[in-house]
C-alpha cells in the first residue's frame, strides 16, 4: 500500500514543487510506482511535468467535485516515469464549491484511497497556504515532507507549520506525522545556512534528511522545459541530490518496516 506524503510549507519559494517533481521522478527511477497529485491552483507541478495546465480536459477540480473519477483524470508521465493527477486554477473554484459540503475536508482521501494499492508512493504538492485544498491533502496524508531554506524567516515559518500539523492531528487526521525536513537551496559557504542547519538537527534530530539540495542552475532551468532535472541533465548536482534523497527515503521506510516486523 502506498505511503502518502504531503509536500508542504506555508512559506512560498522554498522548492516545494521542485521537490515534488524531482522526487517523483527519482523514486520512479528506483522502480517505485509513484503518483504525483497537484493540489496547487498554480499548477506548477503539472507544467513541470510537461503538461499544459491550460489545455486540461479534466483535473483535480473534477475529482474533488465528483465530476470524474481518479482513473479518468490521472495521466502517465512517460518521461518522468510517474503518474500525475494534474491541477490548475480550477482548483480554486473547487474550494469555493465545497465550502458548504459535509465532509469536504475528506474528498481527496475518499477519491484516492481505492488506488493506494496501485502505488508505492503518493506525493501531494500543496498550496503555500492553509486552505481547504491543503486540509484535504493533510487529511489524506500519512506524513508531511517539509522543504525549507536555511534562513531565519524559514524557522519562523516552520514553527507556524508545526502548529498547523498539531491542529490537523486534533481535528481530521490524528495519525499525521512529520516525514522529514529537507534543506533546499543549500549553500554551505554561508554561516547562516550552517547555523540554521545546526538548529534544525538539534531540535528535529533524524527527521532532518542527511541529503541537502544545493542551489543549482540546471535544477532551476528544468521546469521551463517541462521535465524533471533527472531527464534534463542527469549529471547535474540537483538531479544527483534528488536521487540521493529518494534512496534515503526508501532506506528509511525499509528500516521502519523491518522494525515493525520485529516488534510484531
Amino acid at each position: 500500500m502506498a505511503r502518502v506524503i504531503a509536500v508542504t510549507n506555508q512559506k512560498g519559494g522554498v522548492g516545494k514543487t521542485t521537490t515534488c517533481v524531482n522526487l517523483a521522478a527519482s523514486l520512479a527511477a528506483t522502480k517505485r510506482r509513484v503518483l504525483l497529485v497537484d493540489m496547487d491552483p498554480q499548477g506548477n507541478a503539472t507544467m513541470g511535468s510537461g503538461i499544459d495546465k491550460n489545455a486540461l480536459q479534466l483535473s483535480g477540480y473534477d475529482l474533488l467535485t465528483k465530476r470524474a473519477s481518479a482513473s479518468e483524470i490521472i495521466i502517465h508521465n512517460e518521461m518522468g516515469g510517474y503518474d500525475i493527477m494534474p491541477g490548475n486554477g480550477d482548483l480554486t473554484a473547487a474550494e469555493v464549491e465545497l465550502m458548504m459540503e459535509i465532509g469536504r475536508e475528506h474528498r481527496l482521501r475518499q477519491a484516492l484511497n481505492p488506488l493506494r494499492d496501485n502505488y508505492d508512493y503518493v506525493l501531494i504538492d500543496c498550496p503555500p497556504s492553509l486552505n481547504l485544498l491543503t486540509v484535504n491533502a493533510l487529511s489524506f496524508a500519512d506524513s508531511i515532507l517539509i522543504p525549507m531554506q536555511c534562513e531565519y524567516y524559514a524557522l519562523e515559518g516552520l514553527a507556524a507549520l508545526m502548529n498547523t500539523v498539531q491542529q490537523i492531528q486534533e481535528t481530521v487526521n490524528p495519525n499525521l506525522q512529520v516525514e522529514g525536513i529537507l534543506r533546499t537551496m543549500y549553500d554551505p559557504r554561508s554561516s547562516l545556512t550552517r547555523d540554521v542547519s545546526g538548529q534544525l538537527i538539534e531540535f528535529f534530530g533524524d527527521k532532518v534528511y542527511r541529503v541537502v539540495i544545493p542551489r543549482n542552475v540546471r535544477l532551476a532551468e528544468a521546469p521551463s522545459h517541462g521535465m524533471p532535472a533527472l531527464k534534463y541533465d542527469k549529471a547535474s548536482k540537483g538531479a544527483i541530490a534528488y536521487l540521493a534523497l529518494a534512496g534515503e527515503m526508501v532506506r528509511r521506510h525499509g528500516a521502519k518496516k523491518a522494525s515493525d516486523a520485529v516488534a510484531v
